[in-house]
């Protein structure tokens, strides 16, 4: 069973991003995560991860559709 909540580390390397990049997408709220115990420490929802993963192909989709309709 996969784990509900991911460290940003499992982030990162999911995204293949640096440990900053990935805490930059939970600060700017464009990955929605929570605070745990320390202020430092998010966690984000997997489904929230997968979710931000498609948002991000769609958005990926609309730019090259509007680049070759121009």
């Amino acid at each position: 069973m996969d784990p509900r909540f991911l460290t940003l580390a499992d982030v990162a390397k999911t995204l293949n991003l640096t440990m900053s990049a990935a805490r930059a997408l939970v600060t700017s709220g464009e990955l929605p995560a929570i605070q745990v115990g320390g202020k430092k420490v998010w966690r984000v929802e997997s489904s929230a991860l997968e979710q931000y993963i498609q948002d991000q192909y769609a958005l990926a989709r609309e730019r090259t559709h509007a680049h070759t309709a121009d």
